[in-house]
């Protein structure tokens, strides 16, 4: 019961991860997922599926490959492998070989010895949870291993990474005219996946330096990446650029910092690539943002008749509402960015390119959008549950309209528990510092005469 219960939990918001070669993350149960994944195809009408395998540059991604490949390959499968590529660049190739699915081996942002798995659809896009839920239900399953096909039956690999060339040449196209603002730009490779595509364009594009292009193995992001954003900040100052790009180690994800080392994070390249959609006339119904974009988003786009529209965190849920709302443009504050005209997952580099070429053709000045975008102050406290204890729906509505009836329509609450700890995490935002500090009090009161514990942690600014 309790190793059943382990396995309806393996999949996060995004795929499958822990330190590799122990816990979740073993070449045992990778091998298992490839075949249940496959399984699920078969299911579904496709009796010899085929998938494109790619993985970032962990010292354990060939080893988690191997036993994915060996596990798809055990169950009948046609498999592509594709080699190092960034998780956007497995999508492309899915469309481009008109496969049945995809998997990713990369764990994302994540220190070296975490690894994962995601798995992608027809269309390049990832799996809904339902989806997540039915590969999961195969692994307690008899089924996974009776399906056992032999001879002619037994599944191929056939090598398909001379694809990452045809995505990075692909990638370049986006840049229409080479002659952009900036001309002197740094990127962040984060030793990762973007290396790969990075190392091909280099010669393409004069002017530009790169970092976090030496991968070892085992410093994927370490000091170099989204999340160490002082990196690049520092070689941008250092170098007197104008613009830097920073990508995570599948690089499904990017932020951008000014010529003044400022980082310019989500919310401004929606901002941005919102207005430039819309005049271009392909924009669609609006932008969706996660609850957790910062409301000044809504404010300058809606100053140009752009709707805005709320989801869930998590690009899945990004590309749903997408498709719900007939939205070509969403992301997320942390620089998952979707825009469906050109890719159907998170793409950074698709994303960082789009929003260079959007700022060229808009007139921006990219050095001032930090300063005109004035985010909306935010302090996020959590709370620690007392043991056992927890909040049902109800509650959670009732402390959200109290604090929505104080804000009024100057700020916003996001009330909700985490996934991975026993803490309730309160975000205020608000135009008055004052009015936000007073309501997030309130709200922490109320939470304590519910028999609560006191905040364990408070954070300013946005996130």
């Amino acid at each position: 019961m309790e190793c059943e219960k382990k396995i309806r939990c393996l999949f996060g918001t995004d795929g499958v991860r822990d330190v590799a070669n122990k816990g979740l993350m073993t070449p045992e149960l990778a091998l298992r997922l490839g075949r249940s994944y496959v399984l699920y195809l078969t299911e579904r009408g496709a009796p010899r599926p085929r998938v494109v395998v790619g993985r970032d540059t962990r010292r354990s991604g060939v080893m988690i490959e191997a036993a994915v490949i060996a596990g798809m390959m055990s169950a009948g499968a046609h498999v592509l492998t594709a080699g190092v590529i960034p998780t956007p660049g497995v999508s492309f190739l899915v469309r481009d070989h008109s496969a049945n699915g995809g998997c990713i081996i990369s764990a994302s942002h994540n220190p070296a010895e975490y690894n994962g798995i995601k798995f992608l659809d027809g269309d390049g896009c990832k799996l809904a949870d339902d989806a997540e839920a039915s590969i999961e239900e195969y692994l307690g399953d008899n089924l996974i291993d009776d399906w056992r096909p032999t001879g002619a039956s037994v599944g191929v690999s056939e090598d398909v990474s001379s694809g990452g060339a045809d995505y990075s040449r692909w990638i370049m196209t986006l840049l229409h005219d080479r002659d952009l603002p900036g001309k002197n730009v740094v990127v962040d490779c984060a030793n990762g996946a973007a290396v790969s595509v990075f190392s091909k364009l280099s010669g393409s594009l004069p002017g530009w330096s790169f970092i976090g292009m030496k991968p070892d193995g085992l410093n994927i992001n370490d000091g170099f990446g989204v999340m160490h954003m002082a990196s690049l900040s520092g070689e941008v100052l250092a170098r007197n650029a104008s613009f830097g790009i920073a990508y995570d180690g599948d690089a499904d994800r990017v932020l951008c910092v000014d010529g003044k080392g400022r980082m310019i994070d989500g919310d401004i390249m929606l901002w941005v690539l919102g207005r430039w959609m819309s005049r271009r006339g392909t924009l669609g119904s609006g932008v969706v943002a996660t609850v957790m974009s910062n409301m000044a988003l809504e404010e300058h786009l809606s100053s140009e008749g752009i709707r805005v529209f709320r989801c869930p965190v998590g690009d899945r849920y990004v590309m749903e509402t997408m498709k719900q709302q007939t939205a070509s443009l969403g992301g997320e504050q942390s620089g998952h960015i979707i825009l469906s005209e050109y890719v159907k997952t998170g793409d950074g580099l698709c994303t960082g390119f789009l929003f260079l070429r959007a700022c060229m053709e808009l007139g921006e000045d990219i050095s001032t959008l930090t300063d005109r975008f004035g985010r909306y102050p935010q302090l996020l406290r959590n709370v620690e549950i007392s043991g056992g204890s927890k909040i049902g729906a109800e509650e959670l509505r009732e402390l959200s309209e109290t604090a929505t009836e104080m804000l009024g329509e100057e700020g916003r609450v996001l009330i909700r528990p985490s996934g991975t700890e026993p803490l309730l995490r309160v975000l205020v935002e608000a135009k008055d510092p004052v009015r936000m500090q007073e309501v997030s009090d309130t709200i922490l009161e109320r939470i304590r005469t519910t028999n609560f514990r006191s905040p364990t942690a408070t954070r300013q600014g946005g996130f």
